[in-house]
């Protein structure tokens, strides 16, 4: 595709963390009172900025919603960043990518700091040129600005119409596609994420790919 630039989501684009993600949840909604048995239902949470999903699914106010957000990451921070594994391919991927002379970054919602943690957990940290992630006090919180300062750190601080057609956007949410195309970005949609079905494609999507060896096929080949 003569990409040149290539912004990943995290999770559910290169890593499996919905074990973490999920269990951290329940545990904050317990200390606000809520029981919710039914993990499942909580992968939801996974993409979008987790104080508005508290917001979004559970009904509470913005306080409410902080007091959720510090007791998620009472459980996240020491013990469920963890609960988390990396999908099969993924490293192979990157280090063909980095080969082929590309510029690889993370734009995740999730604090900076963790996303950091995750990627160095991996091993995989040294392969991208840039990470982003949001900051403790909801700093760049949504899609759209941490996909915006990636970019801003991958054209370093020059943005031009060549730069932006030779970039994509992979994540596995309607939220990473509506960022990517806010910035006028190529958009793959993974559906071997968290993705409901039919998001994706209702989000106009570019690609939608169903594995990671066929996000390696698309990526790598030099045809349109």
């Amino acid at each position: 595709m003569n990409f040149k630039y290539i912004v990943f989501d995290l999770d559910g684009t290169l890593t499996d963390s919905k074990e973490g993600i999920t269990i951290s949840v329940q545990y904050a909604l317990r200390a606000m009172g809520i029981e919710e048995p039914d993990r499942e239902k909580l992968t939801r949470f996974i993409g979008p900025p987790i104080k508005d999903s508290f917001m979004k699914y559970y009904g509470m106010d913005e306080k409410q919603a902080e007091k959720a957000v510090e007791n998620y990451r009472q459980w996240f921070a020491p013990t469920g960043i963890f609960q988390n594994r990396i999908y099969e391919g993924i490293p192979e991927l990157l280090k063909e990518l980095k080969a082929a002379g590309m510029s690889l970054a993370v734009a995740s919602s999730k604090l900076r700091v963790f996303v950091e943690q995750i990627l160095v957990n991996f091993g995989i940290r040294d392969l991208f040129d840039v990470v982003v992630g949001s900051e403790m006090d909801g700093t760049g919180a949504s899609k759209e600005k941490v996909v915006e300062e990636a970019l801003r750190q991958l054209y370093t601080g020059k943005t031009d119409q060549e730069a932006v057609s030779r970039t994509v956007m992979v994540g596995d949410r309607s939220y990473d596609v509506d960022a990517g195309k806010e910035h006028g970005l190529f958009t793959v949609g993974c559906a071997y994420g968290f993705a409901e079905e039919g998001e994706l494609k209702a989000a106009g999507a570019d690609r939608i790919v169903y594995s990671v060896e066929e996000l390696s096929r698309l990526l790598l080949s030099p045809e349109p």
